[in-house]
């Protein structure tokens, strides 16, 4: 027997239909809103009015319509009704970022706190995460949740780490830090979280491999506009794929590994900043342009022994992605050309959309796309 809809359920349909519409489109009429979703106008108001009531949204300006008269009081929905909170964890610093329901930044901060797998460590964690909160002047009940992105895999629940050799942290709970935070909290793997930054940017992103080009090398695969986790949590994690028989050791154990090769630490030199090396490549400095090309050419045999496994696009992003062009991706493509058995097109090598911030904020996003998915009001 099929169960009816009670009207009760059809009013929170309605109401979470008019939040959609608003959100989606900025900035709407009301006679939009009815014409649209086929809404009768009393219902439209009884809404407007409610959710305005709660500070969901609220007027803003006037804009033109097709009906004749004056002109329609404009609907936005307020921004920061709700926030979420991410937390990138490192070996010497945290970064914090505040987000809110459009994923664009509130307030972004840096503190020089070393990781310790010890509780004084995460008190000062969470107590750097509140005073920033409160700098920021948010309210608790504004904050959907705090997702922390570390170098590491999780559990698919996000509550565990199950390996975590960077930071010597395999079997860390969230319960460290959710002990002191009045707020859900999650972790995510910083690789995970970049690829959710980009799909946040790129909703049309349906399939890709996302290569994350920082301090260390890590990569999530996109399916069906989906972060793939893998059967055992470890789907991805190519930068354990040997490509030296011999070579650097990784913190693995093993010696030539993708991420020997082709992590930043692998392509600058202790205590040299990205910055000053890329002003060399681009300058055409010999030392610096031999380097980079010696490289690019690893990044390209890499990506052609990944692009033979899985034809789709590849998204070069983490903290490199903000100093490549379009020269370097000509170069690979050329390189890639030359060892692929397959005519190849270059249209499947793209540059991220996000390149700065996007792992804090993907380990954001999660928590605001909860709350747009379902929204409870």
């Amino acid at each position: 027997m099929k169960r009816s809809i009670t009207p009760n359920q059809i009013k929170q349909n309605n109401r979470s239909l008019i939040y959609q519409y608003i959100y989606e489109n900025r900035k709407v009429s009301q006679q939009d809103i009815a014409y649209d979703l086929r809404l009768s106008r009393p219902t439209v108001t009884a809404n407007l009015s409610s959710m305005e009531e709660s500070g969901l949204i609220r007027k803003d300006g006037q804009i033109d319509t097709e009906f004749v008269g004056r002109k329609a009081s404009g609907y936005v929905i307020v921004p920061d009704y709700r926030v979420s909170v991410g937390v990138e964890i490192l070996k010497d610093e945290i970064k914090m970022i505040v987000v809110n329901l459009y994923g664009e930044k509130i307030g972004r901060k840096a503190e020089a706190i070393p990781f310790q797998n010890q509780e004084s460590y995460f008190k000062a964690v969470c107590s750097g995460i509140l005073a920033f909160k409160n700098e920021l002047s948010i309210a608790d009940e504004q904050i959907l949740g705090i997702g922390f992105a570390v170098q590491g895999l999780t559990t698919p629940d996000r509550k565990s780490i199950i390996y975590g050799e960077i930071l010597s942290c395999t079997g860390l709970s969230i319960d460290a830090f959710s002990d002191y935070l009045p707020f859900p909290c999650c972790f995510i793997h910083d690789a995970d979280s970049a690829a959710i930054s980009e799909l946040w940017v790129s909703p049309e992103l349906t399939d890709a491999f996302y290569l994350s080009l920082s301090k260390h090398l890590g990569a999530a695969i996109i399916s069906r506009g989906v972060i793939l986790p893998g059967k055992h949590g470890h789907s991805a994690t190519i930068e354990h794929m040997q490509m030296r028989a011999e070579g650097k050791r990784c913190y693995c154990g093993r010696q030539g590994c993708m991420e020997t090769l082709l992590s930043m630490s692998a392509l600058l030199d202790t205590d040299e900043a990205p910055e000053a090396f890329f002003e060399g490549v681009r300058h055409k400095e010999t030392p610096y342009v031999e380097r980079w090309e010696a490289y690019l050419t690893d990044l390209a045999d890499a990506v052609n022994m990944l692009h033979l496994i899985f034809d789709t696009d590849f998204i070069f992003g983490g903290y490199l992605a903000q100093y490549l062009c379009e020269q370097d991706i000509l170069f690979l493509h050329e390189k890639i050309r030359r060892m692929t058995p397959f005519p190849e097109e270059r249209d499947f090598l793209r540059i991220s959309k996000m390149p700065r911030h996007n792992i804090t904020i993907g380990a954001a996003l999660p928590y605001i796309q909860s709350f747009l998915d379902s929204p409870s009001f």
